[in-house]
């Protein structure tokens, strides 16, 4: 793209997620704020649902695998098929798993500098919420692909087959990860225990850095994250968005680029939960509908965070 004479490179994210009509999640999630940050953003949905699946009731369509290279094959005909990075989240199909690391595998053949940024999404609190047979699919073919991932603990656990009980555990199944393909690795929620005490949740991070001798280290980070009493659906899809986002401003430097996604999200929950608490009224629980992300609302604090949680070099 020519800027007068300047030629700007711009920088083309493929994001394969959900979509709602109403509210906040997946590709909604994701969209908006990566456009604020000056990201071209194409985006191919999963799924077309009226809402999450967190309300009484949704509706709507589900792609397959083939219909996800229909759309794909579109794209490469035109000679259109150049990203700098390809996003994905939540999926419950292992042929659509498989041929999101075919299309994966492909775009890294046109353009090697190609960032992968996964979001292994299979479950919480030690229960799984997709179907089994993904595991193998996400820890033998899609991991081996991924540059970034950002699995919360328990993903962690079940990817390397090693349950994390303290910090040590937890560096050593980062650097697992690491072994198995991904040079970002982010655990974004784990049980640790907090120095803040329980009223927060500690998150850590790992980048691998080869020195200038072609020896490997790694920068490894903490955070500890204000926990929010309330239960919010589309707050993952956003972290991987916003550390996409960050990480490419930031491409060396971990504790920043993870301190203002960390931020992003907390000022977009305190705006929501002081919206969804001013709509239920005094002593009533938020409805799924009052707790969508004020994702517009957050336009500001999206393009430029300022800093709530400040992340510590280990």
């Amino acid at each position: 793209a020519q800027a007068g004479n300047v030629l700007v490179m711009e920088c083309r994210v493929l994001s394969i997620q959900s979509h709602v009509v109403r509210g906040y999640v997946g590709n909604k999630s994701a969209t908006f704020p990566l456009q604020v940050l000056g990201f071209e953003v194409d985006s191919i949905n999963s799924v077309q649902f009226s809402n999450h699946t967190g309300y009484a009731h949704w509706k709507g369509q589900v792609l397959t695998a083939e219909e996800l290279n229909v759309l794909y094959e579109g794209i490469k005909l035109n000679n259109v098929n150049h990203y700098d990075y390809v996003l994905t989240g939540y999926s419950r199909d292992t042929s659509f798993l498989e041929m999101v690391v075919d299309i994966v595998q492909e775009l890294k053949k046109a353009n090697s500098k190609l960032v992968y940024v996964c979001d292994p999404v299979m479950g919480d609190h030690g229960a799984m919420y997709v179907p089994e047979n993904l595991l193998p699919v996400y820890r033998d073919k899609v991991v081996p692909v991924a540059d970034i991932l950002t699995p919360n603990q328990f993903e962690a656990e079940l990817l390397t087959g090693r349950k994390i009980n303290t910090e040590e555990d937890a560096i050593e199944v980062m650097d697992l990860l690491h072994q198995m393909g991904p040079e970002t690795v982010v655990l974004t929620s784990s049980n640790l225990p907090s120095k803040h005490g329980d009223q927060f949740l500690v998150a850590l991070g790992s980048q691998k850095i080869v020195r200038p001798d072609g020896t490997n280290s790694s920068q490894k980070i903490r955070m500890e994250i204000p926990k929010v009493d309330a239960v919010f659906v589309g707050t993952g899809d956003l972290f991987a968005a916003m550390l996409l986002a960050w990480t490419h401003h930031h491409p060396k430097d971990l504790k920043t680029a993870c301190e203002k996604t960390v931020s992003v999200m907390h000022h977009v929950i305190k705006r929501t939960i002081s919206y969804a608490n001013e709509m239920a009224g005094p002593g009533k629980r938020p409805s799924p509908a009052q707790l969508e992300l004020r994702m517009v609302q957050s336009k500001a604090d999206i393009e430029n965070p300022a800093i709530a949680v400040e992340a510590m070099v280990l």
